[in-house]
Parts: structure tokens; C-alpha cells; sequence
């Protein structure tokens, strides 16, 4: 698990929504659609140069997880970091599609 000096928050409609991240003035997100009321589609994750190398976007890909894996989601990740990330983490195949 990544550690971050800032705050991740999910923003939750009815159609999607996102993780965003924010410190030093300056803000990370992954978005998402809703598929059904068991499915995400997980479609982008924007990282500023500010936080580039921070892990800030692992941390959201982590949150991400956690937050469906809780709610006894499923994701498909249309976004490559995600996609990337999924293979490198076996352990979030309950998870992500």
C-alpha cells in the first residue's frame, strides 16, 4: 500500500464518478462509468507531472480495489495504467476483469 501526505476521495453519481487525489495545489484522478449496479468501467487515470513518480497512481488504482472489493464490485479496466496494474497485482483478479 502505498503512503501519500494527501487525501484520496471518491466522488460517487449516478452515472460514475472518480478517485481523486490532492496535495501541494495540485490533483490526480481515475474515472469511471457505471456498468449495471454491479460493474464499473475504470477509463482513465490522470496524473500530473507534479506528483509523477509518487506512486499516485498506484495509490488510486489500490483505492480503487479496495473501495469494490468492499462493495462486492467488478471492474473493467478500459484504462491502460489499470490494465498494467492488474497484471502486476494477480491478487486483484476477484476485482478487475
Amino acid at each position: 500500500m502505498v503512503r501519500l501526505s494527501g487525501e484520496i476521495t471518491r466522488e460517487d453519481g449516478e452515472s460514475g464518478g472518480r478517485w481523486v487525489y490532492r496535495a501541494d495545489g495540485a490533483g490526480a484522478e481515475m474515472t469511471y462509468s457505471r456498468l449495471g449496479t454491479s460493474k464499473i468501467i475504470v477509463d482513465h487515470t490522470g496524473v500530473p507531472d507534479a506528483f509523477r513518480g509518487q506512486g499516485v497512481g498506484l495509490a488510486l488504482a489500490e483505492r480503487m480495489v479496495a473501495d469494490m472489493r468492499s462493495e462486492g464490485m467488478r471492474v473493467i479496466a478500459l484504462c491502460p495504467f489499470v490494465k498494467a496494474q492488474a497484471q502486476r497485482h494477480p491478487d486483484w483478479a476477484d476485482v478487475i476483469e
